[in-house]
């Protein structure tokens, strides 16, 4: 990727110098750091976009199905739950043959 822009910005004097420092100790142009600091928050934006995109499609499609009566009441998933651990519970105290 060619470095045809130059980004400008105003931040407290402390934090350059400590960042300068250690960018410095990292042997690491401070550039450098800047520009993988800004790639790894664009990524964040995009997966968490992408994330909410797929949430707000499951969600769509669940209550789709619920107004369409093929959803379970909470109550039947509560009782199949229940039922699951009380099993569960059993067979953990069951003496190992």
């Amino acid at each position: 990727m060619s470095k045809e822009s130059v980004f400008t910005m105003k931040l407290e004097s402390e934090l350059r110098e400590a960042f300068m420092a250690e960018a410095e100790a990292a042997h690491r142009p401070a550039s450098q750091v800047v520009r993988e600091l800004m790639r790894e928050f664009v990524e964040r934006q995009r997966e968490a976009r992408e994330y909410d995109e797929f949430l707000r499609h499951k969600v769509d499609k669940a209550r789709t199905s619920m107004r369409a009566g093929q959803g379970r009441s909470n109550e039947d998933v509560e009782a199949e739950a229940s039922a699951r651990r009380a099993a569960l519970q059993r067979r953990a105290d069951e003496p190992n043959a």
